[in-house]
C-alpha cells in the first residue's frame, strides 16, 4: 500500500511544478503565535499516599510562520522556544545526571520541553492545477472530529478535495513510526537491523474526512485504518514506543479502524456539539503478564471499544449561557481476558471537560506540563476511556471584558475498575471494584486585559471514589481530595 502512496505522491508534484502558474512570483511571509505562562498549584494528586505538593511555573513561546512563494504555494512551520518549567534551564535527563538516576525532568525525557527549540510542525502547502485540491506535505497536524481519538502532529501527506457548495472531502496519509531508530523494514529473523533481533516494519495511518453544512447542522464523517506491521518482537509502537505511561492495563495495537461521527446542531438559542466513534482491532502480542507497572492489557487479540459524547449549550440571556456534558467511553470488563478495549488511537490531550480528572494536556505530546490526573505519573484516564460522566455547567458574563465559567460533574467508571497489588514485580488484579471514580467541581475566569491579551484564574477540587483509587494507587486505602489552582497569562500576536 505505502508504494502506492509513495507514487501517487510522486505523479501529484509532477503535475504541479511542471505548470507555469508555478512561474509567478509573489513571496509573502506571515507571522503569528503565542505566549502562554501558567503558574499552577496542585494538592494531594495520589489522594494522600504521599504528600503531593507541587507549586511551579511554566512558560511557552510559539511561533508559527507561513512563507509563500506564489499565491499557488506555501511553507509552513510551528516551533516552540524557551518552553518548560521555570528554574529547570535546558536540564539533561535524568540518566545522564551524574548525581543520581531520577529527577522531576524525568517525565520529559526526549521531549524538548526543556529545550531550547522544539519544531512541532514543517510542510508543504500548495494547490494542485486545473483542480479544486489542496495539498499538505511534511510533518502537520492530524485531527478528527473533537480529538477523542486522533489529536497528532505526524509525518504524511493530506489533501483536500471540494465537494460541492459547502462540502470538503480530506484523505491523508501518515508514516506514524519507521518501526526502529533506523530505516530497515526487516521482519523478526530477516536481519539487518543493528537493534538485534527486531521488528523494523513500520506503523501507518490512512484516513478520510468528510465535512459539509447540511442545514442546520456542520456534519463531519471520517474513517481511519491504522497497521502496525512492526509486532512481530512481541511491541507495538502503541503503547510501547511512546515512551510515557498511559492509564494501566492497556492493549497493543497492531490493526485499529475506527468510523465516527461529529456533528453540530444549532436551533436558535440552543447549540449541540456531538460525536460517536466505534472501534476495532486486534492485538497481535500475545501478553501473559501485565509487563512493567501495568502497562499492558491481556486479551484474546481482539480490541474494541466507542465513544459517545454530547455538549448542549442554551444561550439563556446575552450575558448567561447554560451547559452540559455527557460522556460515555468503553471500557475492559476483565483486564485478565476476553477482548481488550480501545478508544483512542493516539491523542495530546485538547479534549476538555474538567480541570482535574480528565484535563490532560501533556509533555509527552505537545510538551506542556502535567496537568490533571492523566499525567503519566499518576495515570488516571485521558478523553472518555472507560468512563461515563455527566456534566452541568454555566458561563456569566458580568462585564464586557470577563467571561465566568462554573461546573459539577458525576463521574463513574463504565465499567468496573479492580484493585490490584504488586508482590516480587508481580501484579495481582483483586476481587474488590467499584464504578464510582468520583465528582469535580471547577471553575474559570476569563479577563481580556486587552485585546489578544487574557488573564485567566482557574481551578478545582476532585472528589475520589473507590474506582479512582483502585486506578491510580491500586487500593481505596487513600481518599484525600485533590485540588489545582492555575493562573494563566496569554497574549496572541
Amino acid at each position: 500500500m505505502k508504494k502506492y502512496v509513495i507514487v501517487l505522491f510522486t505523479v501529484l508534484l509532477a503535475v504541479a511544478f511542471v505548470s507555469p502558474s508555478f512561474a509567478q512570483n509573489e513571496k509573502k511571509i506571515k507571522v503569528n503565535g503565542v505566549y502562554t505562562a501558567w503558574g499552577l498549584s496542585q494538592k494531594k494528586f495520589f489522594f494522600g499516599k504521599n504528600n503531593g505538593n507541587d507549586d511551579y511555573f511554566v512558560q511557552m513561546l510559539r511561533f508559527k510562520v507561513q512563507a509563500a512563494a506564489n499565491k499557488y504555494a506555501k511553507a509552513v512551520t510551528r516551533f516552540d522556544i524557551a518552553q518548560g518549567w521555570w528554574g529547570v534551564d535546558n536540564a539533561l535527563r535524568s540518566a545522564n545526571r551524574p548525581y543520581g538516576t531520577y529527577g522531576g525532568s524525568s517525565l520529559f525525557d526526549f521531549k524538548d520541553t526543556n529545550y531550547l527549540f522544539h519544531v512541532d510542525q514543517a510542510y508543504m502547502e500548495f494547490k494542485v492545477p486545473n483542480f479544486p485540491v489542496t495539498m499538505r506535505v511534511g510533518r502537520q497536524e492530524y485531527r478528527l472530529g473533537n480529538m477523542l481519538v486522533l489529536d497528532n502532529n505526524l509525518d504524511g501527506i493530506q489533501a483536500d478535495v471540494k465537494a460541492g457548495d459547502t462540502g470538503k472531502i480530506t484523505v491523508g496519509y501518515a508514516k506514524v513510526s519507521e518501526g526502529i531508530d533506523g530505516l530497515s523494514d526487516n521482519g523478526v529473523g530477516a536481519g539487518g537491523s543493528a537493534f538485534g533481533d527486531t521488528d523494523g516494519r513500520d506503523a501507518n495511518l490512512f484516513f478520510a474526512n468528510y465535512a459539509s453544512k447540511i442545514g442546520l447542522a456542520q456534519i463531519n464523517a471520517f474513517g481511519l485504518y491504522y497497521k502496525d506491521a512492526g509486532d512481530g518482537d512481541g511491541k507495538t509502537y502503541v503503547p510501547d514506543d511512546l515512551q510515557y505511561f498511559r492509564a494501566r492495563f492497556t492493549p497493543n495495537i497492531s490493526s485499529l479502524a475506527i468510523i465516527g461521527l461529529a456533528p453540530n446542531f444549532k436551533f436558535g438559542k440552543l447549540a449541540v456539539n456531538g460525536e460517536f466513534d466505534y472501534l476495532t482491532g486486534k492485538d497481535n502480542v500475545a501478553n501473559t503478564t501485565f509487563g512493567p507497572k501495568q502497562r499492558h492489557d491481556i486479551n484474546n487479540g481482539d480490541i474494541s471499544g466507542f465513544n459517545l459524547y454530547l455538549k448542549p449549550t442554551f444561550k439563556a440571556s446575552p450575558k448567561v449561557k447554560l451547559g452540559g456534558v455527557v460522556g460515555i467511553g468503553s471500557g475492559d470488563k476483565d483486564v485478565t481476558s476476553g477482548k481488550g478495549n480501545v478508544n483512542k488511537l493516539r491523542t495530546s490531550g485538547f479534549f476538555y471537560v474538567t480541570e482535574i480528572w480528565e484535563d490532560s494536556i501533556m509533555p509527552d505530546e505537545e510538551g506542556i506540563t502535567p496537568q490533571g490526573l492523566g499525567a503519566p505519573n499518576t495515570r488516571g484516564y485521558r478523553e472518555l476511556e472507560n468512563t461515563t460522566l455527566l456534566q452541568a455547567n454555566i458561563t456569566l458574563k458580568p462585564i464586557q471584558k470577563i467571561n465566568a465559567f462554573g461546573s459539577f460533574t458525576l463521574i463513574n467508571a463504565t465499567q468496573p475498575v479492580h484493585a490490584w497489588t504488586v508482590t516480587n514485580g508481580k501484579t495481582t488484579i483483586l476481587s474488590a471494584n467499584s464504578k464510582a471514580l468520583g465528582s469535580e467541581a471547577d471553575f474559570k475566569i476569563d479577563m481580556k486585559i486587552y485585546p489578544k491579551l487574557i488573564w485567566t484564574v482557574r481551578g478545582g477540587i476532585f472528589i475520589p471514589g473507590d474506582a479512582a483509587g483502585y486506578l491510580i494507587n491500586g487500593t481505596n486505602k487513600w481518599n484525600d481530595k485533590p485540588v489545582e489552582l492555575k493562573t494563566t497569562l496569554t497574549v496572541k500576536f
